[in-house]
């Protein structure tokens, strides 16, 4: 790998990890905005479904519709969110090295384990579900810091990210 595709690989993953905690950041905003501020009714397409999966396609896609409007933004800002996560993992991947990859994966289930909760307290309303989407964003959060960390100083692939 030559210096300038060193480089350029730490950057985008700086960039990718530096924009996860940015739109983790304002998951966070948005989600306590909806907690405060939003009921959500009882009754709506994917409430209180019998099948978890078929339940939260229709919750989403309602709420994103015709859902109150804090809690469609939230429901948005984390599907960017999960494209993110995602680029996250290919960029650290591609990049190499056991550290980025973990945090990145680990990152990623985080998100992807938040969302499915959010469904699910869209579909049944446990507090629970609130409680678990808490904890995996600081998880997301300490893993998309620790994987900006890793682009900055090289520690993805042993690398240094500045040209030779």
């Amino acid at each position: 790998m030559t210096g300038r595709m060193v480089v350029a690989g730490a950057a985008r993953q700086l960039a990718v990890n530096l924009a996860a905690c940015a739109l983790l950041l304002v998951q966070y905003l948005l989600g306590m905005a909806v907690n405060l501020y939003v009921v959500l009714p009882g009754r709506h397409p994917g409430a209180g479904a019998g099948s978890y999966l078929s339940g939260s396609a229709a919750g989403l896609a309602w709420l994103i519709t015709d859902g109150p409007g804090w809690a469609a933004a939230h429901a948005v800002a984390g599907m960017a969110l999960a494209a993110a996560a995602l680029l996250a993992v290919a960029f650290a991947w591609r990049r190499g090295g056991t550290a980025g990859r973990a945090v990145s994966v680990t990152g990623a289930l985080a998100v992807i384990g938040a969302g499915f909760n959010g469904a699910s307290f869209v579909d049944y309303g446990h507090a629970f579900s609130s409680m678990i989407m808490a904890g995996l964003w600081a998880l997301a959060l300490a893993c998309y810091l620790t994987g900006a960390i890793l682009a900055v100083r090289g520690g993805a692939t042993g690398q240094p990210a500045q040209l030779p």
